[in-house]
């Protein structure tokens, strides 16, 4: 179920292509320091005190990044090599900050933060840190447009090796791939950038593998995700190395989750927001209407981004965000404050 399209074949091609041209600056150290905070309880009154609250401010150790890719309006990819923590799992992380978040009038704000999966292996690398699909140039010209929020973009390896997918998920005996994404990703991101307190400030986006991965993370930890766009996903789990291991296979299926959740009362602290995606050209349409019919009640808000000529590909699917599914689900985000 989790094979390459061959567009999207295409699309992590097209992706090497790119990493093998490279730029003037790649390699070179990069920084993620946005401005300096003003000290804190200086002036703004109950609004900078409410910022504040909102805002947590990076709490370090920091990483060291090296440049991977420079985006059309001169931000720029950087890379580094994450140990997790928790996980035990060492595996590379991308990330792009837009230039808002270099503005002085953001410098006591939190950003909001997408991780973003790509599909197929996602091993070595992961395809959306390349400038071909243009992910970075899209949020960065979105959120101008006052389409989509400045997301700060984090893009880590999906599986420990190509061999087989993981599902995402801590299987028996494997790489502990799902507190690598829920726990050891969001803590580095911590670490290095300011965030939000609140999950309002937290969400996925993928595709097919990817999409899953994402799909099951925030139906799994609704307190500390709160939307996703899954494009052309997958819907079950299905990697090989679950075998003997059903009670833990159950415990990351989406629908499993979905019921659960759904059957739980609805609310602020508790909605979750799954914005869809398929082309018409493709397979996972089906899947994706009947988890809508079937899934969609209490705190389980969904949304189909229909892409007309659409396959399974990740180029498809930045046209469907464009389309509509990031500004869905920058709506029900924390955005950044500016300064009063």
């Amino acid at each position: 179920m989790k094979r390459l399209s061959k567009a999207l074949i295409a699309t992590v091609a097209l992706g090497a292509v790119a990493l093998a041209s490279g730029c003037s600056s790649e390699g070179e150290p990069v920084t993620f320091d946005g401005p300096s905070a003003a000290p804190a309880g200086r002036g703004g009154g109950a609004a900078a005190a409410e910022t504040a609250a909102k805002t947590l401010m990076p709490t370090g150790p920091k990483a060291e990044f090296t440049t991977q890719n420079t985006v059309d309006d001169g931000t720029r990819i950087g890379v580094t090599t994450l140990r997790g923590r928790k996980s035990g799992f060492t595996g590379k992380v991308w990330v792009w900050a837009p230039q808002q978040y270099f503005d002085p009038k953001y410098a006591n704000s939190g950003f909001p933060v997408l991780i973003a999966l790509p599909g197929g292996n996602g091993y070595p690398n992961n395809y959306w840190m390349g400038t071909d699909l243009k992910l970075q140039s899209s949020i960065s010209r979105w959120s101008k447009e006052g389409k989509s929020l400045p997301f700060i973009v984090v893009m880590p390896v999906l599986n420990p090796d190509d061999k087989y997918y993981y599902d995402g998920s801590d299987i028996p005996g494997q790489p502990k791939m799902g507190t690598w994404m829920t726990e050891d990703v969001p803590d580095f991101v911590r670490a290095n950038f300011r965030t939000f307190t609140s999950r309002d400030g937290w969400a996925f986006m993928g595709s097919s593998s990817g999409a899953f991965v994402g799909l099951k993370s925030v139906l799994k930890h609704p307190d500390r995700f709160k939307a996703v766009i899954a494009s052309g996903p997958d819907i079950v789990p299905d990697s090989p190395l679950w075998a003997g291991h059903a009670t833990e296979r159950a415990a990351n299926d989406p629908e499993r989750l979905a019921r659960a959740l759904g059957a739980k009362p609805g609310g602020k602290d508790t909605d979750v927001y799954l914005a869809f995606q398929a082309g018409t050209r493709e397979s996972a349409l089906r899947r994706v209407r009947a988890f809508i019919r079937d899934h969609t009640k209490g705190p389980v808000k969904t949304r189909l981004q229909l892409i007309q000529d659409g396959g399974h590909n990740a180029r498809t699917y930045v046209r469907g965000m464009e389309d509509g599914s990031i500004e869905w689900i920058s709506r029900h985000m924390q955005g950044p404050i500016p300064t009063p």
